[in-house]
């Protein structure tokens, strides 16, 4: 601190400062600060060899009226109290109640800074706020310390785990949840530094929790946690996503129903179409004929469209694609039971079906693949004998 023409403090003074609790200081009658408590130092970020003065670490707007306070205590007069704000190390100013007389001996200036009456109602205030939100809400509010032995525990959410508000006081954190590792993690990750989000399952229920260090001149000395009971929430996305698969199974019933691919005969395969069919359904349609005809090596796919009373450009498209598709994999595509209102649609179109087979009914066409399959094993060889050429 600045040296000024003070009489030097006795060693009982000096660790009277270093020991106190209280914000105190001494300061010279023009404002230098001579010596300050451990507790001033910390909270204004003042190093041991930091030499300013009162002036200096008031806020710019409120040095005159402490400049004005020292003139009147250098004057002679009484003592002062009005309300400062101060800057700490990093640069923030915080509104501290500045209280400060004339030394007995005339040559100095005895002071202390508290929290101003405003802020401690307001400090008051937040700490009614939030025991009422812990105790309306579903919560638990908690802090440890470097060492993570719980100093605070409390909220609604406590009691729903089973456990009295504040019976974890006093008990480590580490051993108390040593067979949840999500929580000793991130607990550890949180002493580290770092904020956390975690979520966890313990006493029976399910938990979100945020873990926030504090630090006291850049050190992490605590971990303040807000944690809460979401198993109400949880179970309801467990069973809402139980509904979503169920609702999936039954469509995938009900395009199984809307599609049957039956196999009529050996090698021949129909897919009996009914209703309106969509691009949407004539792509699920697609898929699945293509993978049965591959699975059971299928010589023939029907599509029987007796029961189609309408098609649209798009779906006439992919029925052709469809067809061809299915040649592709070796087997031959068969068109039946085209409505009159359909094949004028089709044809107003510019549809080209000329490459496709097409047959009046279903018993039409599987003659016609029963016959096509007989020419077929006609043209084979017998068995034994090779092939001419």
């Amino acid at each position: 601190m600045a040296k000024t023409n003070i009489s030097p403090a006795s060693e009982s003074v000096r660790s009277f400062f270093a020991s106190c609790p209280e914000m105190l200081f001494i300061a010279g009658l023009d404002g230098e600060l001579v010596h300050c408590s451990d507790a001033m130092r910390r909270s204004l970020g003042l190093a041991p060899d930091h030499e300013t003065s009162l002036t200096a670490l008031a806020h710019p707007e409120d040095r005159e009226a402490v400049a004005a306070s020292l003139a009147q205590l250098k004057g002679g007069g009484d003592p002062v109290q009005i309300d400062v704000r101060w800057q700490d190390g990093r640069g923030a100013y915080a509104t501290l109640s500045y209280s400060a007389r004339r030394s007995q001996e005339g040559d100095a200036v005895h002071g202390s800074l508290r929290p101003a009456a405003g802020d401690a109602r307001t400090a008051r205030l937040k700490g009614e706020l939030l025991d009422c939100i812990a105790n309306q809400v579903d919560m638990a509010v908690w802090a440890i310390d470097r060492e993570g032995t719980f100093i605070y525990h409390d909220g609604k959410g406590v009691e729903k785990a089973g456990i009295r508000r504040g019976e974890l006081v006093g008990k480590n954190i580490f051993e108390a949840y040593r067979a949840a590792p999500e929580i000793t993690e991130g607990v550890q990750r949180a002493l580290a530094g770092e904020e956390m989000h975690i979520y966890s399952g313990v006493h029976g229920l399910h938990w979100e929790s945020w873990f926030s260090p504090v630090r006291i001149d850049g050190r992490v000395e605590m971990v303040a946690g807000l944690t809460f009971n979401v198993t109400e929430l949880r179970m309801a996305e467990e069973e809402l996503r139980a509904k979503l698969l169920q609702i999936d199974k039954q469509q995938e019933v009900i395009r199984n129903l809307s599609t049957p691919i039956i196999e009529v005969w050996s090698g021949v395969l129909t897919l009996p179409l009914v209703g309106v069919v969509d691009s949407m359904r004539t792509a699920d349609v697609m898929d699945a004929l293509l993978t049965r005809i591959v699975d059971q090596q299928a010589r023939y796919a029907i599509l029987d469209l007796t029961g189609v009373n309408m098609v649209d450009s798009s779906v006439a498209s992919n029925i052709i694609q469809l067809v061809t598709a299915i040649r592709l994999l070796g087997a031959e595509g068969v068109v039946a039971g085209i409505k009159p209102n359909v094949a004028q649609t089709m044809v107003s179109l510019g549809l080209d079906l000329s490459q496709i087979p097409t047959q009046r009914n279903l018993r039409a066409a599987l003659a016609f693949c029963i016959q096509g399959m007989s020419r077929e094993q006609q043209r084979q060889p017998p068995a034994g004998k090779p092939s001419p050429g």
